[in-house]
């Protein structure tokens, strides 16, 4: 008997918490929007975590970031000396704000505008799709998900293409022909159209998924 009251006593309290992580979960969302202005932009690494990214080329030549955020969630944006900008999130969350169901899908997408030029762009989620539009760089741009798609499209990199999926499938296209690049593609667990290794190019192509599929196109 005492032990069946007890075990009725620890659900009670189990219950209790639950109830006041459902009421502590809530929050409220502003959406907002970083503009560079004056501020001369490099580079671009954004470091995220449960966020969908897309990115789109800026009709002004500034950088633009939309974005949503809490008292709970929230970002840090800057940039340095050397004109990187760096977008990181930022969270105070207790354990009971993670008991419940996710922020909506509004309030966990960025949208970043990127003029052409950039000497380099990173961007980094997790359990959310990374998508790319149209863009020239001068140096390399990585992408990498942890837990979802990687899409982009006609991308022209100076250096490198670095992407990087996990649990996720790796889909786009790259401005130049096969003989440009050089190839390092290392897939598990999934399929790819190409190689593992092929030498020779001026410009680099390294693909790694694990778990996904990859599809990798050359184009004009």
């Amino acid at each position: 008997m005492k032990i069946i009251m007890a075990v009725l006593s620890l659900c009670s309290v189990f219950a209790m918490a639950l109830a006041f992580a459902g009421c502590s979960g809530e929050q409220t969302f502003e959406a907002k929007n970083w503009e560079s202005g004056d501020t001369v932009v490099k580079s671009v690494a954004i470091d995220v975590e449960d966020r969908a990214v897309e990115v789109i080329p800026s009709e002004d030549g500034q950088v633009h970031i939309e974005y949503s955020e809490s008292e709970k969630e929230y970002y840090n944006i800057s940039v340095s000396e050397d004109g990187e900008l760096t977008m990181t999130f930022e969270t105070n969350k207790t354990w009971t704000d993670y008991i419940g169901t996710k922020p909506a899908a509004e309030y966990r997408k960025i949208v970043v505008a990127l003029p052409e030029g950039l000497s380099g762009i990173t961007v980094s989620t997790t359990n959310e799709t990374v998508d790319v539009s149209s863009l020239a760089v001068q140096g390399e741009i990585s992408l990498n998900s942890n837990g979802g798609d990687l899409n982009f499209e006609k991308l022209e990199v100076g250096t490198e293409l670095s992407v990087t999926a996990k649990n996720g499938n790796i889909t786009g296209s790259v401005r130049g022909g096969w003989d440009d690049f050089a190839i390092d593609c290392k897939v598990k667990s999934g399929k790819s159209n190409l190689p593992e290794i092929k030498e020779g190019g001026t410009k680099s192509l390294v693909a790694n998924c694990n778990n996904g599929d990859v599809n990798i196109d050359f184009v004009a």
